[in-house]
């Protein structure tokens, strides 16, 4: 009788062993039971049923991806279905950041649950994780030649750790089109991103139309050459390059998004970063008759003449004036930019502004005078403070990088902690939200591997490292922890001048960064998620998506 027992106990360790194989799911869920039984098997008669109301554009999602990736369509009704069925419906979680779900996976058939929108959208990204093969010709046939979609029998409860999971990317220095943003969008709603901060300005190019100031676009949005290589440059290509989103395909890009359950927050760069726009309309800088600074040795294509757009990388003297007709310049772009997207963040830049062009600028000097400033650190605090202060009339609120620390922070801002932890850890000390993105875990424009065979910005940041990152800094306490929204990696493009080196640059880090944000921190497992990762490059082959290998 004991060896029976014994046999049995081995033979369902064994097949609960081989279940658990099978369940690759990033991020890892809070929650996972496998349950005995035979599967339950996706076919064309199975039917989704919405017993909770709103849940079509979900119901949608999914359908599109099944017949994208296994060419069946399923039939979505509101009607209960006995069995052969995959239900959608709400359930309250009592968790305090929304997103939350359940999913259980019987003989009968699939039933999520979330506790709202989003959390029955995420767990529709869990099922595609459950799905066999890679598509249509990969996955197991049935009669007929169709696919056969067995999904093991469980439980999972599952909620997000943290309420910010986002992923920048920079389109100003290289422009991608809206059919990659859209791609881009797939690629963080899949990992359970909620988050995507589009940074639309630059001095190498100006990215969103505003219609007030059609200069933006048809001069800002244009240089007339690249340097080639690694900065300072060994050459520049002389091909004029540009590119900007109209405002129609950006409300076309901010619904998709939307319909993903992701809020896109847009970055229009001030004081600094500002050339494109200083080279459209000159009148922005302190300095509105003098040629931009280019050095002697920097490669350099067409005239040197006049305000240009930049063809280089780095930091740059010519930075917007903080007068009337620069404010109120802003004032009616952030108008549009307002319109175009409705997430109450917009962030406003605020980094690596150089203070030359202020010192020197007599109108600068008085102003410090007139507003009783410290410095120009007190200027650039003004400046920051009167933007604030627009927006939140407007019923808005900005973000900046923690370099609006200096010279006083303003009063609403959230910040976004770069350089190191240190800002983020001096704002929560304050008071104020946090965004984690330091350069040591979080910049995907950072080599891979030690020996990289393309062109990087530098700096080295392996795949464990992005997993082992902890937004919580240790140094705060479990008050000023709450400051902490969350975290987001950022991509910036000097060196990605095409689709599939961004793709090589995020895959897989994105897929480490998504399980830091999402899953509970004490589920976090280097070993385990090593284990769970060949089965997400499957997923990025079945996408065609290029990755570091």
């Amino acid at each position: 009788m004991k060896k029976l027992l014994l046999l049995q106990f081995l033979t369902h360790a064994l097949l609960f062993s081989q279940s658990m194989n099978e369940i690759n799911i990033v991020p890892v869920p809070a929650e996972i039971k496998i349950t005995e039984g035979s599967k339950f098997t996706i076919t064309k008669s199975t039917v989704i049923v919405l017993e909770g109301s709103g849940l079509e554009n979900t119901a949608r999602f999914f359908n599109n991806y099944l017949q994208q990736a296994y060419g069946i369509k399923l039939k979505i009704s509101k009607k209960e279905v006995e069995k052969n069925s995959i239900v959608l419906n709400y359930e309250r979680a009592d968790k305090p950041i929304a997103g939350a779900y359940t999913l259980a996976i019987n003989n009968k058939g699939v039933y999520i649950a979330g506790d709202n929108e989003q959390g029955v959208f995420y767990g529709i990204q869990t099922l595609l994780q459950l799905l066999p093969g890679n598509n249509q010709k990969s996955a197991p046939q049935i009669a007929g030649g169709n696919p056969k979609l067995e999904i093991p029998q469980l439980a999972i409860k599952d909620y997000p750790r943290f309420s910010y999971r986002g992923m920048h990317l920079d389109v100003g220095r290289h422009f991608f089109p809206v059919d990659f943003i859209k791609k881009y969008i797939d690629y963080l709603a899949f990992h359970k991103f909620n988050y995507f901060h589009w940074h639309l300005t630059e001095d190498q190019g100006w990215r969103i139309e505003i219609k007030k100031y059609p200069l933006l676009t048809s001069v800002g949005a244009y240089r007339n050459g690249t340097i080639i290589g690694h900065h300072p440059g060994t050459g520049n290509d002389s091909v004029r390059y540009g590119g900007f989103y109209t405002q129609k395909q950006i409300k076309d890009v901010v619904k998709y998004a939307s319909d993903r359950y992701i809020t896109i927050i847009p970055e229009i760069e001030m004081p600094g970063h500002s050339s494109a726009a200083i080279a459209a309309y000159p009148e922005l800088s302190c300095f509105p008759n003098e040629s931009t600074k280019i050095l002697p040795t920097t490669p350099w294509a067409g005239s040197r003449e006049g305000k240009q757009v930049q063809q280089t990388w780095g930091v740059f003297e010519d930075v917007f004036c903080p007068s009337d007709y620069t404010f109120k310049f802003l004032e009616n772009v952030l108008d549009e930019v307002i319109q175009l997207f409705p997430s109450t963040y917009i962030h406003i830049g605020g980094d690596e502004c150089p203070k030359e062009s202020w010192k020197r600028s007599d109108f600068c000097q008085q102003l410090i005078k007139d507003k009783n400033l410290k410095d120009e650190h007190g200027l650039q605090s003004y400046f920051i403070r009167t933007i604030e202060q627009y927006l939140n009339s407007k019923g808005r609120k900005i973000i900046g990088w923690d370099e609006i620390l200096e010279g006083g922070i303003a009063p609403n801002a959230t910040i976004m902690s770069w350089r190191g932890e240190k800002g983020g850890i001096e704002a929560a000390h304050q008071q104020h939200n946090v965004i984690m993105t330091p350069g040591e875990y979080v910049y995907f424009d950072h080599a891979q591997n030690k020996n990289e065979d393309s062109v990087t910005i530098g700096g080295y940041l392996p795949l464990e490292k992005v997993y082992q990152y902890e937004p919580v800094p240790k140094e705060l306490s479990k008050d000023e922890a709450k400051y902490v929204l969350g975290a987001q990696a950022n991509v910036w493009t000097e060196y990605m001048t095409n689709p599939r080196k961004v793709e090589y640059m995020i895959f897989p880090r994105m897929s480490a960064l998504s399980e830091v944000l999402w899953s509970p921190a004490e589920k976090r497992d280097w070993e385990d998620f090593k284990k769970r990762l060949p089965a997400m490059i499957k997923r990025y082959q079945l996408w065609s998506a290029n990755f570091c290998k």
